[in-house]
């Protein structure tokens, strides 16, 4: 497994937490918001997450352990099935429709279509 510098894990952690608070203070200001989407996805692909919250909770984790820990438990979180169906485990493995932060619904597989545009509910 590839782990990243935990200097440049520390360095990204900053700028998420420093946009974080910028974008919470200035919600409407479209630029502050981009570069904090930017920032999290950074994290997200720096620490291989989806979300930029569970990023931000393993950059934390990563940061404040020891390597050969942070591999350990790594190792025994359990991992979903990954199956979309839900026949491994008997309920869906992920939900039928997501929803984006600013509340967009993109149901699974539709996102990739041309054209497509999500909806608000």
């Amino acid at each position: 497994m590839l782990l990243p510098a935990k200097a440049e894990v520390a360095r990204q952690l900053r700028r998420y937490r420093s946009w974080e608070r910028l974008m919470l203070a200035s919600p409407a200001d479209r630029a502050v918001r981009a570069t904090f989407e930017d920032s999290g996805y950074t994290l997200c692909v720096l620490m291989g997450k989806r979300c930029a919250r569970e990023a931000a909770d393993a950059a934390e984790r990563y940061l404040r352990t020891s390597l050969i820990s942070y591999v350990q438990e790594q190792n025994e979180r359990p991992r979903a099935s990954g199956r979309r169906d839900g026949a491994a485990g008997g309920g869906p493995a992920f939900p039928a429709v997501r929803k984006s932060p600013s509340g967009a619904v993109c149901p699974p597989g539709r996102a990739q279509e041309p054209g497509f545009r999500a909806r608000r509910r």
